[in-house]
Protein backbone atom coordinates (compact mmCIF):
# COMPACT_ATOMS: atom_id res chain seq x y z
CA UNK A 1 0.00 0.00 0.00
CA UNK A 2 2.92 2.41 0.54
CA UNK A 3 3.64 2.81 -3.21
CA UNK A 4 -0.07 3.54 -3.76
CA UNK A 5 0.06 6.09 -0.94
CA UNK A 6 2.90 7.89 -2.72
CA UNK A 7 0.80 8.05 -5.89
CA UNK A 8 -2.16 9.26 -3.81
CA UNK A 9 -0.16 12.21 -2.42
CA UNK A 10 0.72 13.42 -5.92
CA UNK A 11 -2.89 12.92 -7.07
CA UNK A 12 -4.02 14.99 -4.09
CA UNK A 13 -1.57 17.75 -5.05
CA UNK A 14 -2.66 17.85 -8.70
CA UNK A 15 -6.34 17.74 -7.72
CA UNK A 16 -5.95 20.58 -5.24
CA UNK A 17 -4.13 22.88 -7.65
CA UNK A 18 -6.80 22.27 -10.32
CA UNK A 19 -9.76 23.10 -8.10
CA UNK A 20 -8.34 25.57 -5.54
CA UNK A 21 -8.14 28.32 -8.14
CA UNK A 22 -11.94 28.67 -7.87
CA UNK A 23 -11.60 29.45 -4.15
CA UNK A 24 -9.05 32.24 -4.67
CA UNK A 25 -10.23 33.51 -8.07
CA UNK A 26 -11.29 36.99 -6.87
CA UNK A 27 -7.92 37.52 -5.16
CA UNK A 28 -6.03 36.29 -8.23
CA UNK A 29 -8.05 38.60 -10.48
CA UNK A 30 -7.32 41.56 -8.21
CA UNK A 31 -3.64 40.67 -7.86
CA UNK A 32 -3.13 40.31 -11.63
CA UNK A 33 -5.31 43.34 -12.49
CA UNK A 34 -7.93 41.51 -14.57
CA UNK A 35 -11.66 41.02 -14.20
CA UNK A 36 -13.07 37.93 -12.50
CA UNK A 37 -14.62 36.66 -15.78
CA UNK A 38 -11.21 37.01 -17.46
CA UNK A 39 -9.52 35.16 -14.60
CA UNK A 40 -12.00 32.34 -15.22
CA UNK A 41 -9.83 31.39 -18.22
CA UNK A 42 -7.38 30.01 -15.64
CA UNK A 43 -9.98 27.27 -15.04
CA UNK A 44 -10.88 26.54 -18.66
CA UNK A 45 -7.23 26.80 -19.75
CA UNK A 46 -6.28 24.17 -17.18
CA UNK A 47 -9.01 21.83 -18.42
CA UNK A 48 -7.84 22.25 -22.02
CA UNK A 49 -4.26 21.53 -20.97
CA UNK A 50 -5.35 18.24 -19.42
CA UNK A 51 -7.62 17.25 -22.30
CA UNK A 52 -5.23 18.04 -25.15
CA UNK A 53 -1.72 18.21 -23.76
CA UNK A 54 -1.95 15.23 -21.40
CA UNK A 55 -2.40 12.54 -24.09
CA UNK A 56 0.23 14.15 -26.34
CA UNK A 57 2.82 14.23 -23.55
CA UNK A 58 1.99 10.65 -22.57
CA UNK A 59 2.60 9.42 -26.12
CA UNK A 60 5.77 11.48 -26.45
CA UNK A 61 7.22 9.93 -23.28
CA UNK A 62 5.97 6.34 -23.64
CA UNK A 63 9.52 4.97 -23.93
CA UNK A 64 10.50 6.49 -20.58
CA UNK A 65 10.62 4.42 -17.41
CA UNK A 66 7.32 4.91 -15.59
CA UNK A 67 8.94 5.80 -12.26
CA UNK A 68 11.25 8.35 -13.89
CA UNK A 69 8.31 9.85 -15.77
CA UNK A 70 6.17 10.14 -12.64
CA UNK A 71 9.04 11.80 -10.79
CA UNK A 72 9.60 14.19 -13.69
CA UNK A 73 5.92 15.15 -13.76
CA UNK A 74 5.92 15.72 -10.01
CA UNK A 75 9.02 17.92 -10.28
CA UNK A 76 7.36 19.86 -13.11
CA UNK A 77 4.32 20.33 -10.87
CA UNK A 78 6.49 21.63 -8.02
CA UNK A 79 8.38 24.09 -10.21
CA UNK A 80 5.09 25.15 -11.80
CA UNK A 81 3.54 26.02 -8.44
CA UNK A 82 6.54 28.16 -7.49
CA UNK A 83 6.37 29.89 -10.87
CA UNK A 84 2.64 30.56 -10.43
CA UNK A 85 3.34 32.07 -7.01
CA UNK A 86 5.78 34.48 -8.69
CA UNK A 87 3.72 35.15 -11.86
CA UNK A 88 3.95 38.87 -12.69
CA UNK A 89 0.89 39.10 -14.95
CA UNK A 90 -2.18 37.23 -16.16
CA UNK A 91 -0.69 35.97 -19.44
CA UNK A 92 2.24 34.29 -17.72
CA UNK A 93 -0.07 32.84 -15.05
CA UNK A 94 -2.32 31.35 -17.75
CA UNK A 95 0.60 29.80 -19.63
CA UNK A 96 2.02 28.35 -16.42
CA UNK A 97 -1.35 26.87 -15.45
CA UNK A 98 -1.68 25.23 -18.87
CA UNK A 99 1.84 23.76 -18.55
CA UNK A 100 1.02 22.29 -15.14
CA UNK A 101 -2.23 20.93 -16.57
CA UNK A 102 -0.34 19.04 -19.29
CA UNK A 103 1.71 17.38 -16.54
CA UNK A 104 -1.54 16.73 -14.65
CA UNK A 105 -3.13 14.91 -17.59
CA UNK A 106 -0.07 12.77 -18.19
CA UNK A 107 0.35 12.02 -14.47
CA UNK A 108 -3.08 10.52 -13.94
CA UNK A 109 -2.84 8.39 -17.07
CA UNK A 110 0.55 6.97 -16.08
CA UNK A 111 -0.28 6.70 -12.36
CA UNK A 112 -3.38 4.60 -13.10
CA UNK A 113 -1.34 2.12 -15.15
CA UNK A 114 1.39 1.93 -12.52
CA UNK A 115 -1.17 1.50 -9.72
CA UNK A 116 -2.92 -1.48 -11.31
CA UNK A 117 0.47 -3.01 -12.07
CA UNK A 118 1.44 -2.88 -8.39
CA UNK A 119 -1.45 -5.07 -7.20
CA UNK A 120 -2.94 -8.48 -8.06
CA UNK A 121 -5.60 -8.56 -10.78
CA UNK A 122 -8.42 -8.88 -8.25
CA UNK A 123 -7.33 -5.63 -6.54
CA UNK A 124 -7.23 -3.41 -9.63
CA UNK A 125 -10.43 -1.60 -8.73
CA UNK A 126 -9.15 -0.68 -5.30
CA UNK A 127 -5.84 0.55 -6.77
CA UNK A 128 -7.76 2.86 -9.12
CA UNK A 129 -9.88 3.98 -6.17
CA UNK A 130 -6.78 5.03 -4.22
CA UNK A 131 -5.64 7.30 -7.06
CA UNK A 132 -9.14 8.70 -7.58
CA UNK A 133 -9.48 9.38 -3.86
CA UNK A 134 -6.67 11.90 -4.27
CA UNK A 135 -9.12 14.01 -6.28
CA UNK A 136 -12.02 13.63 -3.84
CA UNK A 137 -9.88 14.30 -0.76
CA UNK A 138 -8.43 17.36 -2.50
CA UNK A 139 -11.97 18.74 -2.71
CA UNK A 140 -12.77 17.88 0.92
CA UNK A 141 -9.48 19.06 2.48
CA UNK A 142 -7.13 20.62 -0.06
CA UNK A 143 -9.46 23.18 -1.65
CA UNK A 144 -10.94 24.54 1.62
CA UNK A 145 -7.46 24.68 3.18
CA UNK A 146 -5.95 26.35 0.12
CA UNK A 147 -8.81 28.85 0.00
CA UNK A 148 -8.35 29.66 3.70
CA UNK A 149 -4.61 30.17 3.20
CA UNK A 150 -5.30 32.47 0.26
CA UNK A 151 -7.82 34.46 2.28
CA UNK A 152 -5.45 34.89 5.24
CA UNK A 153 -2.09 35.44 3.53
CA UNK A 154 -2.90 36.09 -0.13
CA UNK A 155 -3.32 33.85 -3.15
CA UNK A 156 0.42 33.58 -3.77
CA UNK A 157 0.80 31.84 -0.40
CA UNK A 158 -1.63 29.18 -1.63
CA UNK A 159 0.70 28.33 -4.51
CA UNK A 160 3.77 28.29 -2.24
CA UNK A 161 2.03 25.72 -0.05
CA UNK A 162 1.20 23.71 -3.18
CA UNK A 163 4.89 23.89 -4.11
CA UNK A 164 5.79 22.40 -0.72
CA UNK A 165 3.20 19.67 -1.25
CA UNK A 166 4.84 18.90 -4.59
CA UNK A 167 8.18 18.41 -2.83
CA UNK A 168 6.55 15.96 -0.41
CA UNK A 169 4.92 14.05 -3.29
CA UNK A 170 8.21 13.83 -5.20
CA UNK A 171 10.13 12.54 -2.18
CA UNK A 172 7.39 10.02 -1.38
CA UNK A 173 7.45 8.56 -4.90
CA UNK A 174 11.25 8.54 -4.95
CA UNK A 175 11.35 6.57 -1.70
CA UNK A 176 8.30 4.32 -2.00
CA UNK A 177 7.80 3.41 -5.67
CA UNK A 178 9.62 0.17 -6.55
CA UNK A 179 12.02 0.11 -9.47
CA UNK A 180 9.68 -2.31 -11.26
CA UNK A 181 7.17 0.52 -11.45
CA UNK A 182 9.58 2.16 -13.87
CA UNK A 183 9.11 -0.43 -16.61
CA UNK A 184 7.58 0.83 -19.84
CA UNK A 185 5.72 -1.11 -22.48
CA UNK A 186 8.19 -2.12 -25.16
CA UNK A 187 5.92 -3.66 -27.76
CA UNK A 188 3.15 -1.09 -28.04
CA UNK A 189 3.72 1.18 -31.03
CA UNK A 190 1.48 4.10 -31.93
CA UNK A 191 -0.66 2.05 -34.33
CA UNK A 192 -1.32 -0.52 -31.63
CA UNK A 193 -2.12 2.20 -29.11
CA UNK A 194 -4.80 3.46 -31.49
CA UNK A 195 -6.12 -0.01 -32.37
CA UNK A 196 -6.95 -0.92 -28.78
CA UNK A 197 -9.35 2.03 -28.68
CA UNK A 198 -11.50 0.16 -31.21
CA UNK A 199 -12.30 -2.56 -28.67
CA UNK A 200 -15.94 -2.14 -27.77
CA UNK A 201 -15.19 -2.33 -24.04
CA UNK A 202 -12.96 0.72 -24.42
CA UNK A 203 -15.07 3.02 -26.55
CA UNK A 204 -18.30 2.13 -24.77
CA UNK A 205 -16.57 2.91 -21.46
CA UNK A 206 -15.55 6.31 -22.84
CA UNK A 207 -19.21 6.93 -23.73
CA UNK A 208 -20.18 5.95 -20.17
CA UNK A 209 -17.58 8.41 -18.88
CA UNK A 210 -19.11 11.19 -20.97
CA UNK A 211 -22.62 10.37 -19.74
CA UNK A 212 -21.38 10.28 -16.15
CA UNK A 213 -19.90 13.76 -16.47
CA UNK A 214 -23.12 15.09 -17.98
CA UNK A 215 -25.02 13.50 -15.09
CA UNK A 216 -22.68 15.13 -12.60
CA UNK A 217 -21.58 18.51 -13.89
CA UNK A 218 -24.72 19.74 -15.65
CA UNK A 219 -26.04 20.20 -12.12
CA UNK A 220 -22.84 20.49 -10.06
CA UNK A 221 -21.57 23.46 -12.08
CA UNK A 222 -24.62 25.36 -10.88
CA UNK A 223 -25.13 23.65 -7.53
CA UNK A 224 -24.70 26.83 -5.46
CA UNK A 225 -27.42 28.88 -7.19
CA UNK A 226 -29.63 25.77 -7.22
CA UNK A 227 -29.31 25.36 -3.47
CA UNK A 228 -29.88 29.09 -2.91
CA UNK A 229 -32.73 29.75 -5.33
CA UNK A 230 -34.57 26.41 -5.59
CA UNK A 231 -33.93 24.84 -2.20
CA UNK A 232 -33.83 28.14 -0.34
CA UNK A 233 -30.76 27.35 1.78
CA UNK A 234 -28.95 30.10 3.62
CA UNK A 235 -25.67 30.87 1.86
CA UNK A 236 -23.70 30.00 5.00
CA UNK A 237 -24.94 26.39 4.71
CA UNK A 238 -23.87 25.84 1.10
CA UNK A 239 -20.18 25.11 1.90
CA UNK A 240 -21.27 22.48 4.42
CA UNK A 241 -23.49 20.79 1.85
CA UNK A 242 -20.59 20.74 -0.61
CA UNK A 243 -18.35 19.31 2.11
CA UNK A 244 -20.86 16.51 2.73
CA UNK A 245 -21.01 15.90 -1.01
CA UNK A 246 -17.22 15.56 -1.02
CA UNK A 247 -17.31 13.14 1.91
CA UNK A 248 -19.90 11.08 0.04
CA UNK A 249 -17.67 11.13 -3.04
CA UNK A 250 -14.66 9.90 -1.07
CA UNK A 251 -16.65 6.99 0.38
CA UNK A 252 -18.07 6.28 -3.07
CA UNK A 253 -14.60 5.93 -4.60
CA UNK A 254 -13.75 3.02 -2.31
CA UNK A 255 -17.19 1.43 -2.62
CA UNK A 256 -16.72 1.54 -6.40
CA UNK A 257 -13.27 -0.02 -6.01
CA UNK A 258 -14.64 -2.92 -3.98
CA UNK A 259 -17.48 -3.49 -6.44
CA UNK A 260 -15.07 -3.34 -9.41
CA UNK A 261 -12.99 -6.12 -7.87
CA UNK A 262 -16.14 -8.16 -7.14
CA UNK A 263 -18.39 -8.05 -10.23
CA UNK A 264 -17.48 -5.09 -12.38
CA UNK A 265 -20.18 -4.87 -15.06
CA UNK A 266 -23.21 -5.96 -12.97
CA UNK A 267 -22.11 -3.48 -10.30
CA UNK A 268 -21.61 -0.71 -12.85
CA UNK A 269 -25.03 -1.23 -14.44
CA UNK A 270 -26.69 -1.23 -11.00
CA UNK A 271 -24.88 1.96 -9.97
CA UNK A 272 -25.91 3.72 -13.19
CA UNK A 273 -29.55 2.78 -12.53
CA UNK A 274 -29.30 4.08 -8.96
CA UNK A 275 -27.81 7.33 -10.20
CA UNK A 276 -30.67 7.85 -12.64
CA UNK A 277 -33.12 7.35 -9.76
CA UNK A 278 -31.13 9.71 -7.52
CA UNK A 279 -31.09 12.50 -10.10
CA UNK A 280 -34.84 12.09 -10.59
CA UNK A 281 -35.21 12.27 -6.81
CA UNK A 282 -33.17 15.50 -6.72
CA UNK A 283 -35.65 17.04 -9.16
CA UNK A 284 -38.53 16.02 -6.91
CA UNK A 285 -37.07 17.02 -3.53
CA UNK A 286 -35.09 20.11 -4.63
CA UNK A 287 -37.51 22.57 -2.94
CA UNK A 288 -37.14 20.78 0.42
CA UNK A 289 -33.85 21.40 2.28
CA UNK A 290 -33.33 18.21 4.32
CA UNK A 291 -34.29 15.67 1.60
CA UNK A 292 -32.26 17.70 -0.92
CA UNK A 293 -29.15 17.58 1.27
CA UNK A 294 -29.48 13.81 1.70
CA UNK A 295 -29.95 13.37 -2.05
CA UNK A 296 -26.90 15.54 -2.81
CA UNK A 297 -24.69 13.41 -0.53
CA UNK A 298 -25.92 10.15 -2.13
CA UNK A 299 -25.47 11.66 -5.58
CA UNK A 300 -21.85 12.59 -4.77
CA UNK A 301 -21.12 9.06 -3.56
CA UNK A 302 -22.62 7.47 -6.67
CA UNK A 303 -20.74 9.80 -9.04
CA UNK A 304 -17.37 8.55 -7.87
CA UNK A 305 -18.43 4.96 -7.23
CA UNK A 306 -19.35 4.82 -10.94
CA UNK A 307 -16.12 6.46 -12.08
CA UNK A 308 -13.94 3.77 -10.50
CA UNK A 309 -15.28 0.74 -12.43
CA UNK A 310 -15.34 2.69 -15.71
CA UNK A 311 -11.65 3.48 -15.39
CA UNK A 312 -10.80 0.00 -14.16
CA UNK A 313 -12.51 -1.46 -17.22
CA UNK A 314 -10.59 0.78 -19.62
CA UNK A 315 -7.28 -0.14 -18.01
CA UNK A 316 -8.10 -3.86 -18.03
CA UNK A 317 -9.02 -3.92 -21.72
CA UNK A 318 -5.99 -1.86 -22.82
CA UNK A 319 -3.35 -3.62 -20.69
CA UNK A 320 -1.35 -4.58 -23.78
CA UNK A 321 -1.11 -0.95 -25.04
CA UNK A 322 -2.15 1.33 -22.23
CA UNK A 323 -0.36 4.64 -22.84
CA UNK A 324 -2.88 6.42 -25.07
CA UNK A 325 -5.97 4.87 -23.50
CA UNK A 326 -4.89 5.69 -19.95
CA UNK A 327 -4.15 9.30 -20.90
CA UNK A 328 -7.63 9.59 -22.42
CA UNK A 329 -9.18 8.94 -18.99
CA UNK A 330 -8.40 12.38 -17.47
CA UNK A 331 -8.80 13.92 -20.93
CA UNK A 332 -12.27 12.38 -21.31
CA UNK A 333 -13.35 13.54 -17.87
CA UNK A 334 -12.37 17.14 -18.60
CA UNK A 335 -14.01 17.16 -22.03
CA UNK A 336 -17.15 15.83 -20.36
CA UNK A 337 -16.98 18.51 -17.67
CA UNK A 338 -16.70 21.24 -20.30
CA UNK A 339 -19.60 19.82 -22.32
CA UNK A 340 -21.78 19.45 -19.23
CA UNK A 341 -21.13 23.01 -18.08
CA UNK A 342 -21.91 24.31 -21.58
CA UNK A 343 -25.10 22.24 -21.77
CA UNK A 344 -26.25 23.59 -18.43
CA UNK A 345 -25.52 27.15 -19.53
CA UNK A 346 -27.44 26.63 -22.78
CA UNK A 347 -30.47 25.34 -20.86
CA UNK A 348 -30.41 28.26 -18.44
CA UNK A 349 -30.02 30.75 -21.29
CA UNK A 350 -32.98 29.11 -23.04
CA UNK A 351 -35.15 29.91 -20.05
CA UNK A 352 -35.16 26.58 -18.22
CA UNK A 353 -34.68 26.90 -14.48
CA UNK A 354 -32.04 25.38 -12.24
CA UNK A 355 -34.51 22.70 -11.17
CA UNK A 356 -34.51 21.14 -14.64
CA UNK A 357 -30.76 20.44 -14.64
CA UNK A 358 -30.93 17.07 -12.81
CA UNK A 359 -33.51 15.90 -15.35
CA UNK A 360 -30.84 16.13 -18.06
CA UNK A 361 -28.52 14.15 -15.80
CA UNK A 362 -31.12 11.45 -15.27
CA UNK A 363 -31.61 11.13 -19.03
CA UNK A 364 -27.85 10.83 -19.52
CA UNK A 365 -27.78 8.03 -16.93
CA UNK A 366 -30.53 6.14 -18.78
CA UNK A 367 -28.45 6.38 -21.96
CA UNK A 368 -25.49 5.06 -19.96
CA UNK A 369 -27.55 2.12 -18.66
CA UNK A 370 -28.53 1.18 -22.22
CA UNK A 371 -24.91 1.43 -23.45
CA UNK A 372 -23.57 -0.58 -20.51
CA UNK A 373 -26.17 -3.33 -20.93
CA UNK A 374 -25.49 -3.59 -24.67
CA UNK A 375 -21.73 -3.71 -24.07
CA UNK A 376 -22.07 -6.38 -21.37
CA UNK A 377 -24.25 -8.60 -23.57
CA UNK A 378 -21.92 -8.08 -26.54
CA UNK A 379 -18.93 -9.01 -24.40
CA UNK A 380 -20.65 -12.15 -23.11
CA UNK A 381 -21.59 -13.35 -26.59
CA UNK A 382 -18.10 -12.79 -27.95
CA UNK A 383 -16.54 -14.57 -24.93
CA UNK A 384 -13.65 -12.12 -25.16
CA UNK A 385 -11.21 -11.83 -22.25
CA UNK A 386 -9.04 -8.87 -21.25
CA UNK A 387 -5.55 -8.86 -22.80
CA UNK A 388 -2.40 -9.65 -20.88
CA UNK A 389 -0.03 -6.75 -20.17
CA UNK A 390 2.63 -6.11 -22.81
CA UNK A 391 6.09 -7.39 -22.04
CA UNK A 392 8.04 -4.92 -19.98
CA UNK A 393 11.59 -3.83 -20.30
Amino acid sequence: MLPLFALFIAAFAFGTTEFVIAGVLPQVADGLSVSIPTSGYLVSGYACGIAIGGPLLTLATKSFSRKALLLGLSIAFTIGQAACALAPDFASMLLLRIAVAVAHGAYFGVAMVVAVGLVPEDKRGMAVAVILSGLTVSNVIGVPAGTAIGTLWGWRATFWVMCALGVVATLAMLALLPRTAGASNQQAGFAREVRVLARQQVWTSLILMLMLMIGQFTLFTYITPTLLEVTGLDKTLVPWVLLLNGVGATIGVFVGGKLSDWKLMPSLITLLCLQAVTLAAIYVVSPYPLPMIVAIVIWGGLNFSIGTPIQTRILAWTADASNLASSLIPSGFNVGIALAASLGAAMLNAGYGYRTLPVVGAMAMLVAVAVALASYVWEGRSRATPPLPAAAE
